[in-house]
């Protein structure tokens, strides 16, 4: 892997592209850090601090800090991310949309399309939610987070937030052009880890300050590891079921013949399913925290549920992980139908040795599929969960595991790959070590 790395700055394509992606990463981590008008930074930084583990808290998680802040990027990626996913839903209702899907590389840059409209009309609604709630937030102390409340301050929010979430979709679509890796995610990537040297120092802190034993601190670091090498194994684990292409003779030439696979990922939903489900577990904790004291004080359960459901509690834990596990089936449904994957098999004369062309092959492969679901369903319950047994029973001092944990995983081995596919391909030895290449003669 050291070798792999070493070939890095002889090839000048690859090289480049690596510098225009850390330079676009600059920009947007710049941009983090630039304020939206009319805003009191104390009073909004002193109101944050009773707005951990709300929905609020996710939304600054993937926008790097912006959303804390209310910066120009405050509403980060998440707009486009949302369009996309609204898209792929749509896609199984409307017959216009799933004709789109199909019809290759003219079908995917019209959907784009439209998940680009999309975005601003949702970056528009999300501007100006936040805009009105704010006029209404005032800090712990009394202090009013916005200086001038109004309809130029309105519309002031809406332009710069809507403006501030498209300059990030083109960034992370010039990145995925120019660059290297998937530009959005890595955008998501490089909010998350701007939160490492902040934990990392107070680590160090408390092993200093005698907090923390140093036998603690190894072993939390060896745990990190293992945790790593885990998500990196079910990340990249296949059922690979074996297909048999038939012979064809088409005038003089005969296809066909070759034996492949089918692979299917044992994690097919990626992080969708624990996005979708802290998000449902979030809202009614968002909406009571920030009640009046006196509807609270009318009204007991609305403390007795807040009591129940917070992060530390087994009820909040058992309904993330029954969630989870739902969207799992219910996203992979989605983006895999084994009918469709079935049919085209059958057209191009492929089949599964044992297995009967058509009906038989899609059920044979949603059997498959169901039981590699529930065992990425459990391993993304498992991550997920990890961080609420590290902070509230162990005593770890910094966030780690769950959704940010596997997006900046799955991002790492994603932008490898794409390297070391720039290294093979000009004869260089990549990031793993692989047998020898024979060439044809």
């Amino acid at each position: 892997m050291i070798g792999g790395f070493q070939n890095i700055p002889k090839i000048p394509e690859l090289r480049k592209r690596i510098i225009i992606t850390f330079l676009l990463l600059a920009v947007f981590r710049i941009g983090v850090h630039v304020p939206t008008p009319g805003i009191d930074a104390q009073a909004l930084a002193s109101f944050f601090e009773q707005a951990k583990g709300t929905l609020f808290g996710l939304f600054d998680m993937f926008s790097g800090g912006a959303f804390q802040r209310v910066s120009v990027f405050a509403l980060g990626i998440m707009p486009y991310i949302s369009a996309t996913i609204i898209l792929q839903l749509l896609t199984v209702v409307i017959p216009y949309l799933e004709k789109l899907s199909k019809e290759g590389e003219a079908g995917r840059k019209k959907i784009t399309q439209y998940a680009r409209y999309g975005t601003v009309v949702i970056s528009i609604i999300q501007g100006f939610g936040i805009s009105v709630a704010l006029e209404k937030m005032a800090s712990p102390g009394g202090e009013d987070i916005v200086l001038n409340p109004g309809w130029y301050f309105r519309l002031m929010t809406i332009i710069t937030l809507t403006a501030g979430t498209a300059f990030i979709m083109w960034l992370g679509e010039q990145i995925t052009e120019r660059g290297i890796g998937n530009g959005i995610s890595l955008i998501i990537c490089a909010g998350i880890v701007a939160g490492v040297p902040s934990a990392f120092g107070n680590t160090i802190r408390l092993y200093r300050t005698g907090e923390m034993t140093p036998l603690f601190v190894l072993f939390i670091f060896a745990f990190m590891v293992l945790v790593v090498g885990v998500i990196i194994f079910f990340e990249q684990g296949q059922r690979r079921i074996p297909v048999q292409y038939a012979k064809r003779v088409i005038g003089r030439k005969m296809y066909g013949g070759q034996s492949t696979h089918l692979p299917l990922k044992i994690n097919m939903s990626g992080v969708i399913p624990p996005i979708f489900a802290s998000s449902m577990l979030m809202f009614p904790l968002t909406i009571t925290n920030f009640m009046p004291q006196n509807i609270k004080e009318a009204y007991p359960f609305i403390n007795a549920l807040l009591n129940s459901l917070g992060p530390a509690t087994f009820l909040y834990n058992f309904i993330y992980v029954v969630l989870i596990i739902f969207f799992c089936y219910f996203y992979t449904a989605v983006i895999f139908n084994p009918v469709d994957v079935a049919d085209n098999m059958k057209k191009y004369g492929g089949y599964i040795p044992g297995i009967r062309p058509g009906k038989r092959t899609s059920d044979y492969i949603d059997r498959v599929l169901t039981r590699l679901t529930l065992g990425g369903a459990l391993y993304l319950s498992a991550v997920c969960v990890l961080p609420s047994v590290l902070m509230y029973k162990l005593n770890v001092p910094f966030y780690f595991g769950g959704t940010a944990l596997l997006i900046v995983v799955g991002v790492a081995l994603d932008t490898v790959s794409q390297m070391e596919s720039h290294m093979l391909t000009r004869h260089y030895e990549g990031f793993l070590k692989k047998g020898p290449i024979k060439g044809r003669r």
